[in-house]
This record gives C-alpha cells, structure tokens and sequence, in this order.
C-alpha cells in the first residue's frame, strides 16, 4: 500500500488540530492524508460492538473533517476509516503505512506547552514510526517567522526545524527525518546537544579553568563529525549547531519556543515495566509549544 500521512481524529479541538497540521504535511510530503476514528476512543468506555449512533457519529467526524480539509487543500487526496477497536490498537495497525502519525495533545499554554495523555503517551512509547504530536492552539502561522510588522503570517520563511542529536549514539532515522523536513520547509535545521562537565570539574569549577573550553571544543567536533555526511547529502539545509551544558530536554523546550518542529528520538527497548520513552523525549512532549516528531530507532 502506498505511504501516508496518517492522522487520529475524534472530533476534539486537538485532534481537529492535529489534522490541520497533518493536511499541511501531507501536502509538503506528496501523500496522501488518511484520517481514522476509532469507535472506543475514550479509554474508559467498555470495548463493546459499535452501536448505530457511534457508527453515525464516527462518519460525521470523518465526514465534516473531510470537507473542511478540502475547503482548504482542495488538490490533496483525502481517505478515511473508521475502525471499531480502542484507539491505541487502531492507531499502531494505521501507522504501518503511516509517514509519519500525527496526534493531537492539549494545550496548557505556553510555560509548560503539551498535556500527554495515556493515548498519546502509549502510542509515542510502542510506536515503531515516527509520530507528531501537535497542540491544540496550533495554527499553520505559528509554523511561520512574523512579518516585516511583528505580525502572524503563512508568506513568511519557515521557523527553524530542531533537532535533539545524541552524537555518542546518533540514529539515521532520526537524523534524516529532521534533515528532510528542514528540506521540506526550507527552513534552517538548528542541532541542539546537552552535555554535562565531569562530576570533579562540576563540583570545583577552579579545578582546572580551562578544563570547560576543552570540553566544550572537543562536543563541537563530536556533533561536527556526526553532522558531516548530512551536510553534503543536503547542501541546501542551513545548519546551525547549538551545544550547551545541562539537561537536553531543557534545552530542546527552550529552543521550541520558535521552531516549526522538534525532532527528537527514542530507542526501542522493552523494560519490566512495559515501553520507555526516555527522559529527554518525555521533558520535550511535556514542554515543548511547537510540534513534536518524535522518531523510534534500534
């Protein structure tokens, strides 16, 4: 089956959101836009056969979405389904075609950014491609840098697409994902890495004054060398390299701030307690006010 740009809908602000989003996507990508509905979307409503009214409600969702996504994409391809199982067992099954999975999160303003809910959080932590979580305040200008009068716009460059890089175990999936959407915006890719200074320097910063430069040079050249193979694959992408000491997920929320996505990444790994996420991907979901793309890899 042909790739899509997959999105969950329920008829809830965010996810209507999500969609908008999602169409945008869809278009700067070539693919089409898939939209599913899931019959026992709320996780506490008892898994039962769908009833006539939930099917009736199911098409109307998919229905008036569909019509206000063409209002405002009127070339891009538009496929729906509504599927009768739980959301988080409907969404995994879609996401096998998905490129990527968008879904929508609650926004709590800008201080603190994304309400994760157990849906969001259970996909993000089981997903095998990536997926978007979007806020439900997003608006396509908000993708957008301001106008020459500090005012909202969709004719304006691109914000800066960031990218989370661990280069002690860089991922290319993680990688291309954010190059390929910085391609895709034009927009400049802005590489964020934390790192932390040796527990007897962070302890007795007299200890040895040049000590920080060092270090300092020697994580410039780690991501440099990590970066440049993707610099010559994508010599139209501006890159601009952020290395700062401290906690990564602190840093990537601060520079979501003004950025049209964060790419982040998570390894797939099983623990006693069922799927990780990972701190620095779990502060950004939390925190970040701009979309978040958050890519699985080995």
């Amino acid at each position: 089956m042909p790739r899509t740009v997959t999105v969950g809908l329920d008829g809830s602000p965010e996810s209507l959101a999500a969609a908008q989003w999602a169409a945008r996507e869809a278009e700067r990508r070539g693919l089409p836009l898939h939209l599913v509905h899931a019959w026992d979307w709320q996780p506490y409503t008892r898994p039962v056969p769908p009833t006539a009214a939930q099917r009736h409600w199911g098409g109307r969702v998919l229905r008036e979405a569909t019509e206000q996504l063409h209002d405002r994409h009127p070339h891009l391809e538009i496929t729906s389904e509504q599927v009768p199982q739980p959301p988080v067992t409907a969404l995994l099954a879609a996401s096998a075609e998905a490129d990527p999975l968008v879904i929508g999160s609650r926004g709590l303003g800008g201080v603190v950014g994304f309400l994760v809910g157990s849906v969001g959080l259970a996909l993000t932590a089981q997903m095998s491609r990536p997926i978007v979580l979007v806020r439900s305040d997003a608006r396509a200008e908000d993708e957008h840098q301001p106008d020459a009068d500090c005012h909202p716009s969709t004719a304006t460059p691109f914000r800066d697409v960031v990218l989370g890089l661990d280069h002690e175990h860089p991922d290319d999936a993680v990688i291309a994902f954010a190059f390929e959407a910085a391609a895709q915006r034009a927009a400049r890719l802005r590489v964020v890495h934390g790192w932390s200074l040796p527990p007897y320097v962070a302890y007795d910063p007299a200890a040895d004054p040049g000590l920080n430069d060092e270090l300092a040079r020697q994580d410039r050249n780690a991501v440099d060398a990590v970066l440049a193979p993707w610099r010559e694959k994508f010599p139209g992408v501006e890159v601009d390299e952020q290395t700062a000491i401290g906690n990564a997920g602190a840093h990537l929320a601060d520079a979501a701030a003004d950025a049209s996505l964060v790419v982040v990444g998570r390894r797939i790994r099983r623990t006693p307690l069922g799927a990780h996420i990972g701190p620095v991907t779990h502060a950004v979901l939390h925190h970040a006010t701009a979309p978040v793309a958050v890519v699985p890899h080995d």
